[in-house]
């Protein structure tokens, strides 16, 4: 097996440990939360990813995909974990106000750490590809198409919040607390990236093909 694929192979199981751990994992492991563990190795696989993907040969940009299909596909497998991750922990919101809710803002904090590294990667993978790799039509418009899908995708996510909250009787309502409503729309500019990684791996991949 070449080295960098059994690179990745090693990046996967760490990447399968974390998503466990943030996603049905026990509270704590060896004395650390799970979640905080879970970020950290998370982390881990997304800088391993880059370093893994820029020692593989033709120009660390591998033999086939583009580096907007590496990206593509990075941030997709990113925001699909912290989507899983903020739906599955979405009930401790429900509880007090944050500022009394420690699983809450444990909860947060982990999500926004998330979101920072997988920002501070793009940028990074952005920094190091473009100035070695040109942007042609075809990029743009695959990056069009990708861009389109995350606003259709927010439209569709917001109305569906708006209907279900103005069309719900008072009483089946106790839920929609505002912390709850507030971590809501942030899962809902999380799955409108999602949307925005999959069509753009999609396209460059139906190019390939």
């Amino acid at each position: 097996m070449p080295r960098h694929r059994a690179g990745f192979a090693g990046l996967a199981v760490v990447a399968a440990v974390a998503t466990w751990l943030l996603l049905a994992g026990p509270d704590r492991v060896l004395g650390i939360d799970a979640g905080n563990a879970g970020v950290f190795l998370l982390m881990a696989v997304g800088w391993g990813s880059l370093y893994a993907i820029s020692r593989i040969p033709d120009g660390g940009l591998g033999e086939t995909m583009s580096p907007g299909e590496w990206r593509a596909w990075l941030g997709l497998a990113f925001t699909l974990v912290i989507a899983a991750y903020s739906l599955v922990h979405a009930p401790v919101f429900q509880g007090p106000p944050l500022w009394h809710n420690p699983d809450a803002n444990r909860v947060g904090r982990n999500v926004v750490m998330l979101l920072v590294a997988w920002m501070i990667l793009a940028r990074v993978l952005d920094a190091r590809w473009r100035r070695g790799v040109r942007q042609d039509e075809r990029d743009r418009e695959i990056e069009a198409r990708g861009a389109g899908a995350a606003r259709l995708a927010l439209v569709v996510i917001l109305v569906g919040y708006a209907v279900l909250l103005s069309f719900s009787p008072t009483e089946r309502l106790d839920w929609a607390v505002p912390p709850l409503i507030g971590h809501l729309l942030i899962v809902a500019l999380v799955v409108s990236c999602a949307f925005e990684y999959l069509v753009i791996g999609f396209g460059y991949w139906r190019d390939r093909r």
